[in-house]
């Protein structure tokens, strides 16, 4: 397997207000953009052309990225005029494909991070002969998912709505959003109207007799839709928990990008990211958050699980947990902040304007 087609789809408006004019996928987790570790972990396991299917915003990841050179790739791009979905995606960019009809094509989501050996993937869609391979994880609750339920020997039997009573829970299997197909499958999806693998393609090609096999692989998984799961996942980059070629430094507690200024006595655990030129001033703490370029947290501030975005500013002991901090925004002194609070890109804050504990 050498080629690959990259989803990048939706305006990542679930991440705002962390920024409005930076797509999702060029956000910053663990030091680059998430986009590079998606690249890297593809390159890595032998792919060498991969086309990025965008629905928006070319031009940003094409500066970007380039050819793909630097990556040891040749990145191909194609943007829709109008939304696709999934499978009018994988439809629009077949003719830059130049692989067999019965070569197998790996095509992967920009909203993913995952463990996932894509390797083995491409293994057990050549072994089982099928038509469409998918990457099938285990979840807890099910009930957010759509099913995916298999035979004993990995054979896709149904696809099934999220389920609405414990009776229709008849598996912990849901789609992880990576599958491997068949060059020759990709050209029977329609073209030029939005189609949607999950909804129509699959459940169509089952309809029909094809063959897709499932790959339970239950290594990390993780969708970084929203702003609490993007800190988690950068976290878990530098952590090493979610495996990348791409981060640029160790693993470990923290990653301190060279031009950032970390005070001598600052904390740092969790699989924090201090970005470019960021400032980190005498006695904070920061845990498992990313400070983006050019942030500053002051002195004896607290900064717990929260995205504090790129020219944003934490005043001196102010206290941010599960916070998202606009671009550009400034925290007063003497906050308190809480899960799921978001102060919008410039937005100012006054000191000691919001608390959550007692005056005590």
């Amino acid at each position: 397997m050498t080629e690959a087609i990259l989803l990048v789809g939706g305006k990542g408006t679930r991440l705002r207000p962390l920024t409005v004019n930076t797509p999702k996928p060029m956000v910053p987790a663990a030091g680059v953009p998430f986009l590079t570790h998606q690249l890297a972990r593809a390159r890595a396991a032998g792919v060498e052309h991969i086309v990025l299917a965008t629905s928006y915003l070319a031009e940003v990841f094409e500066p970007y990225f380039g050819d793909g050179s630097d990556l040891g790739l040749h990145l191909e791009y194609v943007t829709e005029h109008e939304p696709l979905g999934t499978g009018g995606a994988i439809r629009n960019v077949a003719s830059r494909l130049t692989s067999g009809p019965d070569d197998p094509v790996l095509i992967f989501n920009g909203d993913i991070l995952t463990g996932l050996d894509i390797g083995a993937l491409v293994d057990t869609h050549r072994s089982s002969g099928a038509d469409v391979s998918l990457h099938l994880t285990r979840v807890d609750d099910p009930r957010a998912f759509g099913l995916v339920p298999t035979d004993p020997t990995g054979r896709v039997t149904a696809f099934l709505e999220k389920p609405q009573t414990p009776e229709e829970i008849v598996t912990d299997q849901v789609n992880a959003g990576a599958y491997v197909f068949r060059r020759s499958v990709i050209d029977t999806i329609e073209q030029g109207r939005p189609v949607s693998v999950e909804r129509e393609t699959f459940p169509g090609l089952l309809a029909a007799g094809a063959h897709l096999q499932g790959m339970v692989d239950s290594t990390y998984w993780l969708d970084l839709g929203t702003p609490q799961a993007f800190v988690r996942g950068s976290a878990d980059l530098v952590l090493g928990r979610a495996p990348s070629p791409a981060v640029p430094g160790r693993r470990g507690e923290a990653l301190v990008l060279p031009t950032a200024d970390v005070a001598s006595d600052a904390k740092l655990t969790g699989g924090t990211v201090v970005g470019e030129g960021a400032v980190v001033g005498q006695g904070a703490r920061i845990a498992g958050s990313a400070l983006l370029a050019g942030a500053v947290v002051e002195d004896g501030a607290i900064v717990t699980d929260s995205l504090i975005g790129a020219g944003a500013r934490v005043g001196a002991r102010a206290s941010l947990d599960g916070v998202v901090v606009g671009d550009g925004a400034f925290v007063g002194a003497d906050n308190e902040l809480r899960d799921g609070v978001r102060v919008w890109c410039d937005a100012a804050l006054p000191d000691g304007a919001v608390r959550f504990s007692s005056d005590q």
